[in-house]
C-alpha cells in the first residue's frame, strides 16, 4: 500500500475550491505487486533511484510510488520491532519485580542458622559487640605480664610470613640466627602454600644462610579458615565478572586518548557500572588504567600455565615482575583447562630505575575458561593480613588481567587490562614523574609488548633454524645456541632484579645538576650462578636531550663500545658470536671479544632487547672455560655472572611518545631517561673482612661518573653538566 497526503505534493489535485483537498488519497496495490515489493525489500530494504526505476518498470508503478512504498514499510518494520523489544523488556521488569517481592518476603522470615532464632536487629548486634569488647579488654587485663612484648613480636612476625598469630604453629627459634625485617628484604623461597623472606645482610654485618628446612622459621603456615576461603572466592567471582566486561566492552567504559589514541577508563561510566569505596584517601591517590590487544607466538593453554606458575611467570615478564611467589593455592582447576584455578599471590613490579619504588601487590589470581578456546585470568588486590597488622602497602589492583584466545595458527589473541590504585605518599622522583603518572610505566601497553616479545624470544630459543652470525666458528651447536641464550635470558633477570635497590645506601655528594646521585646497594652473595662474597650494586639515572633509539643503537653497537667503556681504556672490542631474538635487530645475544691486555682468558656476554618503554643492554664478563661449558651445549645455570647495563627510556612527556612503533623501532621526538647500573665484586667468600668501605664506594662511583660522561661527551651532550 503507498500512503501519500493531499495536497499540491500529491500530484492528483488540481488549484482551485475542492471539498476534498487535505483528504488522505489512498492508492491500493495489487497482491502481486505487494509480493513482489515484499520479495525485494527482504534482499534490499534501501534501493537506489535506478533500482526503484527497474521495479517500477516491472509493476507498472512510478519510482516515486515504489519510493513511498520503501520508506513506509522500513517505519512499519522498526515499529514492529521496537513493540517487541518493550513487550520482552515489559515481561523482564515483571519477572524481577516479582524476584524482588520474593526476596523481601523471604527476608522477613530470615532465622539465625545457629539458634534458628529471629535475626539480631542493628542495636541487639551493636549491644552485642560492645559486650564483646569489654569482655576482651578484661581478659586482656589478666594475661602475665610477658605476653604484651610476645605480642609485638608475634604481629611483627606475622606482618612478615604473612597471617596473623592465631593461625600459625609456633616453632622453637634457631640459635645464632639473625634476622633483616626491613621491607625490601624479599626475595621468597617456597616452603609448602607459604612465601617466607629470605634475608639480606644488612651493612657490616655476618650473616649465616637461612635454613627454610629447618627450624630456623619460628612460625609455619596453617592456612585459611574456611570463611576467608568463601570470601575469597566471592571477591574473584566477582572481579571475574567485572574484566570480562571491561575487555569485552569499549565505549562507554573506554574512550580514546585525544593525544595518542590509546583507551582509558572513563571514570563517570566505570563508576555509574561498577560502584565501589576507594581503597586510599589521601590527597595523593590516583587511578591508573589502560588496555591493549596483541597477537603473540604462543598457544592460549601454555600461557595460561605460565602465568599460574611464579617463577614461568617471572621468565615472561623479566624486565617487569622482579619477584613473584604462591601464596596459597586456593583452588587446583580443571585437569587440562586450568579452568577455576585460583591462587593467593604475591609479586613486586619495577621500571628498573633506583628512582622508582617497587610496587607490590598481595592478589588472587583466578583463571576460567569462558568458551572453547578462551581463557579469562582475572588479578585482584586482597588484603589477607586484616586480622594481623595493617597492610602498608601503597598500591591496591582493581580488577585487572587478560583474555587469551586461541587462534588458528597456533597463536594467541591476549587483551590485556590493567587498572591500579596508587596511593602516591612519598611522590614519584621528577625525572619519571611523567612517566609513572600517565600509565606508561606499568600500563597494559607495556605489559602486552613484553608478553609478545617473550613470547618471540622462546619462538627463537626452539626453532632450530634460529639465525646465528658465528664470525669465529664459535657456536656450531644447537644445544650450544640454546644455553647461551638461556644464560642471557638469566644474566637480564639478575640485572632487573639489582635495580630495585633494596638496603640502598644514597650519596647525594656524588650527584650531579641532571642525576639524582648514585644509589648504592651491598650484599653478600651466597647463591648459585652469582660470584660468592661481597658485591656492590651502584646506579644512577639522567635525563639526556635525544631520542631512545639515538641512544639505544650507540650503547649496543660494539664498535661505539671504546667510546664509552672505560675498562676497555679505549681499545676496540670484537663480536665474535650474535644469536637473534626476535625480528627486531635490536633483540639479540652476543659474545664480544674485549682487547685487554692483561685479561686475555676474558669475554663478554651481551644481551640487547626493545622494551615498549624504549631499550635495554645488559653485558658481564665471563672466562673462556666457564662460557665454554654454555657452546657444548652443558647446563649453564650455575655458571657464575655478575651483569651490568643500561636502560633507555621515554621521558613520558607528551612531545616523547615513549615505547615502540608498529615496525619495532623505539620512537620518541622529546628527551630520554637513562639508568646506569654497574656490579662490582668487592671480596671473594674466603675473604677474613668483609665489611662495606668508602673506598669500595668511591671506586663504584667512579666507574660510573666516568662512564656518564664519556656517554654524554660522544653523545654532544656535555653541556648539561
Amino acid at each position: 500500500m503507498e500512503f501519500r497526503t493531499g495536497g499540491n505534493g500529491s500530484g492528483g489535485d488540481q488549484d482551485g475550491p475542492n471539498p476534498r483537498r487535505g483528504r488522505k488519497v489512498y492508492n491500493r496495490h495489487t497482491p502481486q505487486q505487494i509480493q513482489r515489493l515484499e520479495a525485494f525489500f527482504k534482499d534490499c530494504p534501501h534501493p537506489d533511484e535506478a533500482q526503484r526505476r527497474q521495479l517500477g518498470r516491472e509493476l507498472g508503478l512510478e519510482s516515486r510510488q515504489i519510493k513511498f512504498w520503501f520508506q513506509n514499510k522500513r517505519t512499519q518494520t522498526k515499529t514492529q520491532h521496537e513493540r517487541a523489544d518493550n513487550t520482552a523488556l515489559r515481561a523482564e521488569n515483571e519477572r524481577i519485580q516479582c524476584e524482588n517481592l520474593a526476596i523481601r518476603e523471604a527476608l522477613k522470615n530470615v532465622i539465625c542458622p545457629s539458634c534458628g532464632g529471629p535475626p539480631f536487629g542493628e542495636e541487639e548486634r551493636q549491644r552485642n559487640i560492645e559486650k564483646l569488647q569489654l569482655e576482651n579488654a578484661q581478659l586482656k587485663e589478666e594475661l602475665p605480664p610477658n605476653f604484651c612484648q610476645h605480642e609485638k613480636v608475634s604481629n611483627l612476625l606475622a606482618k612478615y610470613i604473612g597471617k596473623p598469630i592465631t593461625q600459625m604453629h609456633l616453632l622453637p627459634p634457631a640459635l645464632g640466627s639473625s634476622l633483616d625485617f626491613s621491607p625490601g628484604s624479599f626475595p621468597s623461597q617456597e616452603t609448602g602454600g607459604l612465601s617466607i623472606p629470605t634475608v639480606g645482610p644488612a651493612l657490616g654485618l655476618e650473616l649465616a644462610p637461612v635454613d627454610v628446612c629447618n627450624a630456623s622459621v619460628m612460625y609455619q603456615f596453617k592456612g585459611f579458615p574456611d570463611m576467608e576461603k568463601t570470601l575469597m572466592t566471592e571477591t574473584a567471582a566477582g572481579a571475574m565478572d567485572e574484566l570480562i566486561r571491561l575487555v569485552r566492552i569499549n565505549e562507554p567504559l573506554w574512550v580514546k586518548s585525544a593525544t595518542n589514541e590509546k583507551y582509558v577508563l572513563h571514570h563517570d561510566s566505570y563508576e555509574r557500572i561498577f560502584p565501589k569505596a576507594t581503597h586510599f584517601k589521601s590527597s595523593n591517590a590516583r587511578i591508573e588504567s589502560s588496555k591493549e590487544s596483541v597477537v603473540v607466538a604462543m598457544n592460549g593453554m601454555q600461557l595460561v600455565n605460565m602465568f599460574l606458575d611464579p617463577n614461568k611467570y617471572v621468565d615472561l615478564f623479566p624486565t617487569i615482575v622482579t619477584k613473584a611467589s604462591t601464596i596459597q593455592v586456593l583452588e587446583a582447576g580443571i585437569i587440562g583447562s586450568r579452568s577455576g584455578s585460583l591462587q593467593l599471590m604475591y609479586e613486586q613490579m619495577h621500571i628498573l630505575s633506583p628512582l622508582v619504588a617497587p610496587r607490590e601487590f598481595y592478589f588472587l589470581r583466578y583463571c576460567q575458561q569462558i568458551e572453547l578456546g578462551v581463557w579469562v585470568m582475572v588479578d585482584v588486590s586482597y588484603d589477607y593480613s586484616k586480622d594481623g597488622q595493617p597492610n602498608s602497602l601503597r598500591f591496591w589492583k582493581l580488577p585487572s588481567g587478560c583474555m587469551i584466545q586461541d587462534l588458528p595458527d597456533g597463536c594467541s589473541k591476549v587483551t590485556w587490562v590493567e587498572h591500579v590504585e596508587v596511593d602516591d605518599k612519598s611522590l614519584t622522583h621528577r625525572l619519571y614523574r611523567d612517566l609513572v603518572s600517565g600509565s606508561l610505566a606499568f600500563g597494559a601497553e607495556r605489559m602486552v609488548g613484553t608478553l609478545q616479545r617473550m613470547c618471540e624470544r622462546l619462538a627463537y630459543l626452539a626453532d632450530e633454524n634460529t639465525p646465528t652470525r658465528d664470525l669465529a666458528g664459535v657456536i656450531s651447536l644447537p644445544e650450544g645456541r640454546r644455553s647461551i641464550m638461556k644464560l642471557g635470558h638469566r644474566m637480564v633477570k639478575d640485572f632487573c632484579g639489582v635495580l630495585s635497590m633494596s638496603g640502598k645506601l644514597d650519596f647525594p655528594q656524588l650527584s650531579e645538576v641532571d642525576t639524582s646521585g648514585v644509589r648504592v646497594s651491598v650484599r653478600k652473595s651466597t647463591e648459585p650462578g652469582q660470584p660468592g662474597g661481597l658485591i656492590v650494586s651502584a646506579a644512577t639515572s639522567l635525563w639526556l636531550p635525544m631520542q631512545c633509539q639515538t641512544i639505544f643503537d650507540f650503547i649496543r653497537d660494539e664498535k661505539m663500545r671504546p667510546q664509552w667503556d672505560v675498562l676497555s681504556s679505549g681499545n676496540p672490542v670484537h663480536e665474535i658470536a650474535h644469536i637473534a631474538n626476535g625480528v627486531n635487530p635490536g633483540n639479540c645475544t652476543s659474545i664480544i671479544r674485549p682487547f685487554v691486555p692483561t685479561e686475555n682468558n676474558m669475554l663478554m656476554l651481551q644481551e640487547s632487547c626493545v622494551e615498549p618503554l624504549g631499550g635495554l643492554v645488559v653485558y658481564a664478563p665471563i672466562d673462556i672455560p666457564a662460557i665454554n661449558v654454555a657452546i657444548r651445549g652443558e647446563e649453564s645455570g650455575n655458571i657464575p655472572i655478575l651483569p651490568s647495563g643500561f636502560i633507555v627510556s621515554g621521558d613520558g612527556r607528551s612531545d616523547s611518545g615513549a615505547g615502540c612503533t608498529s615496525d619495532g623501532n623505539i620512537m620518541g621526538s622529546g628527551g630520554s631517561l637513562l639508568t646506569v647500573a654497574f656490579q662490582v665484586l668487592v671480596c671473594g667468600p674466603a675473604a677474613p673482612q668483609q665489611q662495606l668501605n668508602m673506598e669500595s664506594v668511591a671506586t663504584v662511583n667512579t666507574l660510573i661518573s666516568s662512564t656518564v660522561q664519556k656517554i654524554k661527551i660522544a653523545l654532544n651532550c656535555s653541556g648539561l653538566d
